[in-house]
């Protein structure tokens, strides 16, 4: 079982309370629940049924309270946000298969 010091340094460990979130993003807890109702992510729930959210979920609710401050609409900052986040992963996994690919030759 990982240590707790190794669980704090993954960026999807759900390390933060709902409010702690709020502190650190700049945001309102009824923001981030809108975010989760636009589906921009879906927080870990404790047994007791709390949100708790990662640092990978506080950078992307950071993100779209900074899009939304400029005027972007709640759903469309999740959408561009959501939409980043899979070329990344795209980008991602096309360089992987380069490597891979390279490494065979």
């Amino acid at each position: 079982m990982p240590q707790p010091d190794d669980m704090f340094g993954d960026d999807d460990y759900p390390a933060y309370t709902m409010g702690r979130a709020a502190e650190i993003t700049g945001a309102s807890q009824d923001f981030l629940r809108r975010l989760e109702e636009a589906k921009l992510f879906t927080p870990f729930r404790s047994a007791g049924r709390h949100r708790r959210y990662s640092r990978y979920q506080l950078r992307l609710a950071a993100r779209a309270r900074q899009m939304v401050e400029h005027g972007t609409a709640l759903e469309a900052a999740c959408r561009i946000i959501i939409l980043e986040d899979q070329l990344e992963e795209a980008l991602r996994q096309n360089e992987t298969y380069k490597r891979q690919q390279e490494a065979g030759a």
